[in-house]
């Protein structure tokens, strides 16, 4: 049997490959792209690096798929909005689940940044494609509520760049955020004072009335 082989004994190819994913996402967010290789992966992953080529491909694929998983989980949010739907909760929905998503996959959300600040080399035609399509798609539903009186015209490009950077900036600079407020790490309650902070700044400049406050919410609560 080859170190690939899996039997009913092994671990399912979905466990193996949250496995894989979970270890690369460590080892590239620590060295990046060129300085992380194969075989720290799979030592991480506590597999041999067959496994990593068999169930990745390669290197890059693996890389890719990384950047890939994060941005579907930090737009997911938005998949499913039609022009019935309420820009308060969405826009809402929208801003919490990024801050949130930021604070538990921080690996992640670095990883996905240092690749954008070197160019994207390995995602200019993701960005210039998939992703651009998938802007521009959630751009004319916003633009229908615009149309519709439910907020103010503005750019929903522009709209969808600041809620991505203004939620990013607690991940990216999570350093300098926790030096100036004095502590080791955000809680609980800073994420929630953050995250309606940016509710009430982003709604309010695009014209759209706050929603209504939950009680006893753990929208914001970070499960690691």
């Amino acid at each position: 049997m080859t170190a690939v082989s899996v039997t009913h004994e092994s671990p399912s190819r979905e466990r193996i490959e949250t496995n894989i994913l979970v270890a690369a996402e460590q080892v590239f967010s620590q060295h990046g792209y060129r300085g992380a290789s194969l075989q720290v992966i799979a030592d991480q992953a506590g597999l041999p690096k067959a496994n990593i080529l068999y169930y990745m491909g390669s290197k890059q694929a693996l890389y890719v798929r990384l950047l890939n998983r994060m941005m579907r989980r930090w737009n997911e949010v938005l998949e499913d909005i039609t022009p019935d739907s309420d820009p308060a909760t969405v826009l809402s929905d929208f801003i919490r689940t990024k801050m949130v998503l930021g604070q538990r996959y921080p690996e992640g959300s670095k990883l996905f940044a240092a690749e954008i600040l070197a160019g994207a080399p390995f995602l200019s035609d993701y960005l210039a494609g998939e992703l651009r399509d998938w802007v521009a798609s959630r751009a004319a539903i916003i633009r229908q509520w615009s149309d519709q009186g439910k907020m103010d015209a503005v750019d929903p490009r522009w709209l969808i760049f600041l809620i991505w950077s203004a939620t990013q900036h607690y991940t990216e600079y999570s350093a300098q955020v926790s030096g100036i407020l004095g502590r080791d790490a955000l809680t609980d309650d800073d994420l929630e004072s953050i995250s309606t902070f940016l509710e009430h700044v982003i709604l309010k400049g695009c014209g759209v009335t706050l929603p209504a406050p939950k009680p006893n919410t753990d929208a914001c609560r970070v499960d690691k």
